[in-house]
């Protein structure tokens, strides 16, 4: 997103802060660098250069400025630091932090913490909770004597608290995911699109599944793979519809895809998911830019692992996440697919 300098100028006219930790820029007149959004004086644009970091201005005999301070750790920075380890309290407490202990160890009012954990993760420290526990149910179910045991081992008080919201959080009930879920139905179909063939799968939740292709048959076969114990059934004529949005949209992205989406992943990769769909379609970040917005900038191979992990092509837009140099990294479904894609969405 800042990779070129006519990029970062613009950044450092609109004292645009999320452009921090991207760069920094020094100004030959006064001797100094600063931080993209310092509220200085903009300087003449014939006096900036640009650096990746405060050591490399300093190196080069800049000194820091005392308004914006970019030798010192950001306010962002400090933020994000401090919801991870928020997301670190939530992940190994027994049970679920109310949010009056989260806030107290954070520092913080119960307001502005609850605001920013939300700003930086998307949900809410409650639905953060439920999606880890959710997770380690998942787990639990495979290891655990019985369901009631691998509720108790997930966190949860009660078996009632679990319950209530069991197949929305397993998407399926908890004696069938801990049967690796035998009877569990999923409808498929295969059509046509501009780039091959395209594989629709869904569950009674939603679609579970967009995958990309030359041959029909891999693309089933690579659906069995993920779904061994399910019962995969052709979709049928009012599956047909489906389809037909999901082509729609591969081939033409400013319609939009408004369709349900049954996605199954860890709290990590969802967190990521979530963060994918939330860029637009036309605009490309880097991994490290994604594990930024996440508040999460020391995690960028562990992003780059969730978007890998992505099984709902276009729907879940990994496609538009980049090298920090603007070239194309590996797509699940073909480097030359991802081009075709970020070209068609950027006309």
């Amino acid at each position: 997103m800042y990779r070129t300098d006519e990029q970062r100028w613009t950044a450092i006219a609109a004292r645009d802060t999320r452009a921090e930790g991207s760069f920094v820029y020094s100004v030959a007149s006064t001797g100094v660098y600063c931080r993209p959004g310092c509220p200085s004086r903009l300087p003449r644009r014939e006096n900036v250069r640009f650096h990746v970091n405060a050591a490399a201005a300093a190196k080069a005999g800049f000194r820091p400025c005392k308004r914006c301070r970019p030798h010192e750790t950001s306010l962002g920075e400090r933020n994000a630091a401090i919801v991870t380890q928020a997301c670190r309290t939530i992940e190994t407490a027994a049970e679920m932090p109310s949010l009056d202990a989260l806030a107290d160890g954070a520092g913080l009012s119960r307001f502005h913490f609850h605001r920013l954990f939300k700003s930086l993760t998307g949900v809410t420290p409650k639905a953060y909770g439920d999606a880890h526990r959710a997770e380690r149910m998942r787990h639990a179910l495979a290891d655990s004597a019985s369901v009631t045991d691998a509720i108790y081992d997930a966190g949860y008080t009660s078996s009632s608290r679990f319950y209530d919201k069991s197949t929305a959080r397993l998407g399926m009930t908890p004696t069938r995911f801990r049967s690796g879920g035998v009877a569990e139905t999923i409808r498929y179909g295969i059509g046509r699109c501009s780039l091959g063939r395209v594989l629709v799968a869904a569950t009674d939740n939603g679609i579970c599944a967009i995958s990309l292709g030359g041959d029909g048959d891999e693309l089933v076969s690579a659906l069995l793979r993920r779904f061994p114990k399910a019962s995969l059934s052709p979709g049928g004529r009012g599956f047909d519809q489906t389809i037909a949005r999901v082509i729609a949209f591969v081939d033409r992205p400013e319609l939009g895809l408004d369709l349900p989406l049954d996605l199954r992943g860890t709290a990590f990769q969802i967190r990521v998911w979530q963060a994918l769909r939330a860029i637009p379609a036309g605009e490309t970040v880097s991994y490290s830019e994604l594990a930024a917005r996440l508040g999460m900038q020391n995690a960028t191979r562990a992003v780059a692992g969730a978007c890998a992990a992505n099984s709902v092509a276009v729907a879940v837009p990994c496609h538009r996440v980049v090298r920090n140099d603007g070239q194309l990294a590996g797509y699940r479904w073909g480097i030359e697919r991802k081009r075709a894609l970020l070209e068609r969405e950027g006309e």
